[in-house]
């Protein structure tokens, strides 16, 4: 159902010349220099490391690697060998996939939260896996998980957790406390732990991100993935990685390069100047984007206000998500259908993020989510449409 939704959004986008708010992508580039630096690799400019447009390793560009094990040293202090623990993917959805396919046997029970990363269901599906999945509420705070639920989700039949935060589509950002819940109940239940960290830079109202494999004990059985393509502000260029124990990397590149083999030369050589980030450009391009994310944040959510729905805190990722009964509309799905034409905006139904008929999709049939990546006049303009068709 999730795919066919998406599909649906995006031909009525096109059909109808809506602003798309229903994508999670930018519509703007990232860093200039960046750019430049992929370029000149491309076209062999002087100064530029040679042979970047043949194969990569394998295991990716070593400086990559070391500037992954750097980046992760200096933000989170986990120790990270470059040569044997750190793979670099094409995006963070390959590293999720050759993850969930490595390790899942058919008949293996895999948790996830719910709603969830849409790729997620599939990839389990494609394993031959059992999804479980562990409820987000909606509240004052944001989107929050129960103890009670996460315990319910664990098996004896439990081989992974997928743990999504800062997470889409919600935009909560999971406290020390809830990934601790997750934590004991891997341990408990000797499950991997595989993180979907690709928002980790992006951040608002001073909330923390808290990578899982910094919990006492979960480095040795934790899978850390994230990747460029959020951060950076470069969705297209699909540089990921992936890193954890030496065994558990060695299993998701035995499947990785039957996936990709490799990608992505040029580009990895600029990821891994942004990572090291010797001259602090990147810090100072990732403070302001999150100023500026939080911005568009607001104004969107000032604007669906406006419009009669009841958006949920969201204090990171690209989405806000919104609860449409206040505003007379029952069926989110329904509702995202009429949108491109009455309001001339695109959104999704939060149920595309769910397992159908679930407790969770029932409960959050009325809700949908909207992205604020887009550029400002963007936003301003999809709240002005949104307010002109209220009713």
């Amino acid at each position: 159902m999730s795919a066919t939704v998406f599909a649906e959004m995006s031909a009525l986008a096109a059909r109808t010349g809506a602003l798309n708010l229903g994508q999670g992508f930018p519509d703007e580039d990232g860093p200039e220099y960046l750019r430049r630096l992929a370029a000149d690799a491309v076209v062999g400019a002087d100064g530029a490391p040679a042979g970047l447009n043949q194969y990569p390793p394998g295991s990716g560009l070593p400086s990559l690697r070391r500037a992954v094990a750097h980046h992760q040293h200096r933000h989170y202090a986990l120790d990270v060998d470059p040569e044997t623990e750190v793979l670099v993917t094409a995006g963070a959805t390959e590293a999720l996939a050759a993850s969930v396919l490595a390790l899942v046997e058919p008949g293996d029970e895999v948790v996830t939260l719910e709603p969830y990363y849409d790729a997620y269901a599939a990839v389990i599906a494609l394993a031959g896996g059992v999804h479980r999945t562990i409820s987000l509420h909606p509240g004052p705070d944001g989107f929050r998980i129960a103890e009670a639920d996460v315990r319910a989700a664990f098996s004896s039949r439990t081989r992974l957790v997928i743990v999504n935060t800062p997470h889409n589509p919600t935009g909560t950002v999971l406290t020390r406390d809830e990934l601790g819940w997750i934590a004991a109940a891997a341990t408990a239940h000797d499950a991997v732990v595989v993180t979907d960290e690709v928002y980790e830079h992006l951040t608002f109202d001073g909330a923390t991100h808290v990578p899982l494999a910094t919990l006492p004990g979960m480095a040795s059985r934790t899978l850390t993935v994230s990747s460029a393509g959020k951060s950076l502000s470069m969705t297209g260029w699909k540089v990921g990685w992936v890193h954890g124990p030496a065994p558990l990397v060695t299993a998701v590149r035995t499947v990785k390069q039957f996936l990709t083999y490799v990608a992505s030369g040029p580009f990895q050589h600029a990821v891994a100047v942004a990572l090291a980030d010797d001259d602090g450009r990147t810090a100072d391009y990732l403070a302001g984007l999150r100023g500026s994310l939080a911005t568009r944040r607001d104004l969107l959510v000032a604007g669906l206000t406006a419009a009669g729905l009841r958006p949920v805190p969201s204090r990171g990722t690209y989405f806000v998500v919104a609860d449409a009964a206040p505003a007379g509309h029952e069926d989110a799905a329904e509702l995202c259908r009429r949108l491109p034409d009455v309001a001339g905006v695109v959104a999704i139904p939060v149920t595309a993020f769910c397992v159908a008929g679930s407790p969770t999709a029932d409960a959050l049939r009325s809700y949908v989510r909207f992205t604020f990546v887009k550029s400002e006049p963007t936003v301003t303009e999809a709240v002005r449409r949104l307010a002109a068709s209220r009713g």
